[in-house]
């Protein structure tokens, strides 16, 4: 480094040159004594780099890698380094799904109590601190919580004549979209965003993909149930009507925003972000979308919209992990969840998140509320360790959604069993 900062000109004295060397030299020596801190992020559109920023401190700095933009991706890719005990990851933006996975693992340095002390003061929903915790312990930083909502075109549900100040449920769109020429975005593609969409059809039936998850392998798969039945009706009908748009079995968030802002845009279930979605490249549609809670599975029964988000998890094998430690409570505070939600849309895990300038300045105050709602009316994918396998054996039998029928759940129960006694291979 030395050499290469040397200045271009000649130099005329040997003194000279010996001092410039020397100063540089040492610039080199304070800058290799303060540690990067290495956080792997999800992709966006800059909202986790503008806060690595902003917790930066003379102590150390924290730049970013980002991730894969499919979530089982994100996984492999840290899971194989962290069983390698890579020590260049100090942080890491971890989906729901894999924390109980991560931590049984030994993966994941717990969160300390003075910095769950601040998660709880800052207002972090209930829902959040259960997906970050594993066996009765903090082991993530909630930091964003997503969730679902139903968003609608002003113009079709006028036409239509539907009432959407009251709870709607999922026949009444797939009915209302087919006989007026809808479209509805729903995200069934052969990936985790449509296990996302079965488990909430199923928890808002009242049923649940699993129970007594904390058995591990011998959890109790109760997708095979009157309510797994009901969920697979549900996909049935949309599959089989003319509301189903024409890339059903490849369509996930971008592609059912697409549907939606088309001239056959009518209905879709998607993540908050997708509010500005339009606003700069088709004002028209921003002006035309209305919103209201998730649908019901089934009529009278409230309806558990999807749980999403992410937590920041500091790896047990970083060298420099009381930093990250401290890092991640920064990082998470109810200030810089507001600063991240304004940028990306994705919504604070906390009251106090949803209370900062950014966030209320850029949605509307009944919309914050739905959101709010939403979060805790949410149904959190299974906290297990074998989310994966689960996960995975539900896309192989649930998809595509023109294959589901009624014996589907009863498939499904048959292949995770199988899949997780070892008895077959994904």
């Amino acid at each position: 480094m030395a050499r290469d900062s040397l200045p271009r000109r000649r130099i005329t004295t040997v003194l000279a040159a010996l001092t410039l060397a020397s100063g540089t030299l040492a610039a080199c020596s304070a800058e290799a004594s303060t540690p990067t801190l290495v956080w792997y992020i999800n992709p966006d559109n800059g909202g986790q780099a503008a806060l690595a920023e902003n917790c930066s401190t003379g102590d150390y700095t924290i730049s970013t890698q980002v991730l894969p933009q499919a979530s089982d991706q994100q996984r492999i890719q840290l899971a194989r380094r962290l069983a390698a005990e890579d020590s260049a990851i100090d942080l890491m933006s971890l989906d729901p799904p894999f924390t109980a996975e991560f931590a049984s693992a030994g993966f994941l340095e717990p969160v300390p109590d003075e910095a769950r002390q601040q998660l709880e003061e800052q207002g972090t929903f209930a829902g959040a601190m259960d997906a970050a915790t594993w066996d009765d312990q903090l082991v993530v930083f909630p930091f964003w919580s997503n969730t679902q909502v139903l968003w609608y075109r002003k113009s079709f549900v006028e036409k239509a004549g539907i009432d959407m100040g009251k709870p709607v449920t999922w026949d009444q769109i797939i009915d209302s979209a087919s006989e007026d020429g809808g479209r509805i975005g729903v995200q069934a593609n052969k990936y985790e965003g449509y296990v996302v969409w079965i488990n909430a059809l199923i928890e808002g039936a009242g049923g649940h993909l699993i129970e007594n998850a904390d058995k591990g392998i011998d959890a109790d798969l109760t997708v095979d149930s009157d309510e797994g039945r009901l969920a697979a009706g549900v996909i049935e009908k949309l599959a089989s009507s003319k509301a189903a748009p024409a890339d059903l079995s490849v369509s996930n968030e971008g592609t059912a925003g697409s549907t939606f802002g088309s001239d056959q845009g009518s209905f879709m279930v998607n993540w908050t972000y997708i509010f500005h979605n339009y606003d700069e490249t088709d004002p028209e549609v921003a002006k035309d979308i209305g919103y209201a809670r998730y649908p019901q599975t089934v009529e009278g029964e409230e309806s558990r919209p999807p749980y999403g988000g992410i937590g920041i998890g500091v790896s047990a094998f970083s060298d420099h992990k009381e930093m990250a430690l401290e890092a991640a409570q920064c990082l998470v505070s109810g200030e810089n969840q507001g600063i991240n939600a304004a940028m990306t849309g994705n919504m604070p895990a906390s009251t106090e998140g949803y209370q900062q300038k950014g966030v209320t300045d850029a949605y509307p105050a009944d919309l914050l509320d739905l959101f709010q709602e939403s979060v805790d009316a949410a149904a959190p994918r299974s906290v297990t360790p074998y989310w994966s396998d689960i996960s995975s054996a539900l896309q192989s039998t649930w998809h595509p959604a023109s294959s589901v029928d009624q014996e589907t759940p009863r498939r499904s129960r048959e292949f995770i069993e199988q899949v997780l006694n070892g008895r077959t291979l994904l």
